[in-house]
């Protein structure tokens, strides 16, 4: 798997598409029509690569600054931007991801999820009309590892989830604080030796 889904819902995880926004050189996954096809694909929105070119992938960019825009805006209690309201609405009001049920499985009635990277885009732009314009914004939360600008939904019992992925950033910042500590404690222990 080429990308990363630690957000449990496609549109935020469509923003972590730009990692560590804040870097000098924030590192881009969409960096070609094949790596947006994937992330379709990985994303389960779609069985198939939706053959993605030309204009696409300067669409699904701009889309998902739109929607960095909008989620940060509404985490932040400010006024959502207007260019960015307009076109996630536009996309929204597009057609979505077609699903369709399938015959029987091992496993049970398949969907089938088939469409184009519009189509896809639409799906993205309606799930963050849901997030941004429902009781799910105010959970709307982003990492606390400073190198990272993920966006999440803090479901958490208590609402005290810190990080986008306990796996990655998680363990990255109790790793960092624990090396810190015990280089402390070893340079504690050198200036006693006085």
């Amino acid at each position: 798997m080429f990308h990363a889904f630690p957000c449990g819902t496609p549109a935020l995880d469509f923003v972590g598409t730009l990692r560590a926004r804040r870097n000098e050189r924030p590192a881009e996954k969409l960096d070609s029509d094949t790596a947006l096809d994937a992330w379709f694909v990985e994303a389960g929105l779609v069985d198939a690569a939706p053959d993605s070119r030309g204009a696409d992938l300067g669409d699904a960019i701009a889309l998902r600054e739109a929607i960095y825009d909008l989620v940060s805006a509404r985490r932040r209690g400010e006024e959502l931007p207007a260019s960015a309201k307009a076109l996630v609405n536009a996309r929204a009001a597009e057609m979505p991801i077609g699903l369709t049920l399938d015959g029987a499985t091992e496993a049970g009635i398949r969907v089938s999820r088939v469409g184009t990277v519009r189509q896809g885009l639409a799906t993205l732009a309606r799930e963050t009309v849901e997030i941004v314009g429902s009781a799910d914004g105010a959970l709307l939360r982003e990492c606390a590892r400073p190198e990272c600008t993920q966006v999440y939904l803090d479901r958490s019992r208590g609402g005290r989830r810190e990080w986008c992925a306990m796996k990655t950033c998680g363990n990255r910042v109790k790793a960092s604080k624990f090396r810190a500590r015990h280089r402390a404690e070893q340079e504690g222990d050198e200036g006693g030796d006085d």
